[in-house]
């Protein structure tokens, strides 16, 4: 009799794993397809609003090989979960810190070529151009990526998409704040006239004095930056020495719940410092 219930309870207990086993697999399976599909339309929509074409499903095994690898070296080096879960984790953030990183540039070299786009709209539409016109000459004469946005909007009026539509289009793919003011000011000469070729000389003038104190602000500032990111990066440094030199006493970091609890308070005393510092330095003008 107790050899029967012996068994039946092993046989419960393979039964309720197999169906624990089935369900964790099924949840994983469907939380792969979402992710998977997330970041392909993501990265379709904002690689392509950055005129950058690449396969989605590459950029994604890619992303996976590179979890799985650094994953792994992060074991083989430091034979802890946690580190290898915050690699992990950094590695699934990689892709959107790198597309930030990608934006931020883009928009920061559309908006310096801006002042020498509206002198030559201004002398276009001198000369007698029309806006479209002066548009146009923007697409041939000017580099990436003012070239390819304009191109875009000429395209999109071709096909039918009024100026003002096109306008905002491309306002929401650049919402930077000196093209935002552009574009208005284009749609209001449009709508109530006036002269847009003062207009644009002025924006012009007023764009390139900003440019030139915010370069000067930049200068100043940079000491700080630096400053903050190696007082950021100085007790990372200090941890891996101290590791080196005494691994029995710095492992208790990594093992005990003390150490867990400190490490969250160092992480989060290190964000705050970091983030600190370069509220400070970072002067709007």
């Amino acid at each position: 009799m107790e050899n029967i219930l012996f068994y039946s309870a092993i046989i419960l207990l393979a039964i309720a794993a197999g169906i624990l086993a089935w369900l964790g697999l099924k949840a994983f399976g469907k939380f792969w397809e979402e992710y998977q599909t997330t970041f392909s339309e993501s990265t379709t929509n904002s690689l392509g609003d950055m005129f950058m074409y690449v396969d989605p499903q590459r950029l994604f095994l890619l992303n996976i090989f590179s979890i799985v690898i650094f994953s792994v070296f992060a074991w083989l080096l430091s034979h802890n979960w946690i580190i290898v879960i915050a690699v992990a984790l950094g590695m699934l953030a990689l892709p959107w810190w790198i597309y930030k990183a990608i934006r931020k540039r883009r928009f920061k070299k559309f908006e310096q070529q801006l002042p020498e786009a509206l002198l030559a709209i201004a002398s276009s539409l001198q000369s007698g151009a029309s806006l479209p016109m002066a548009f146009e000459s923007l697409v041939t004469e000017q580099p990436q990526p003012l070239n390819q946005e304009f191109e875009l909007l000429m395209r999109q009026t071709r096909i039918g998409v009024d100026m003002e539509t096109g306008l905002s289009n491309m306002e929401k793919r650049l919402p930077i704040p000196d093209f935002i003011v552009i574009v208005s000011a284009i749609k209001i000469s449009r709508e109530v006239g006036g002269n847009l070729i003062e207009v644009m000389e002025t924006l012009a003038q007023t764009l390139r004095r900003k440019a030139t104190m915010e370069g000067k602000i930049e200068s100043l500032t940079s000491q700080g930056r630096l400053q903050g990111k190696v007082m950021t990066g100085l007790p990372i440094l200090l941890g891996v020495v101290l590791m080196q030199i005494e691994p029995e006493a710095m492992s208790k970091l990594f093992t005990t719940p003390i150490g867990w609890g400190t490490l969250a308070i160092i992480v989060v005393m290190e964000f705050l410092g970091y983030m600190t510092i370069q509220k400070i330095t970072s002067i709007d003008v």
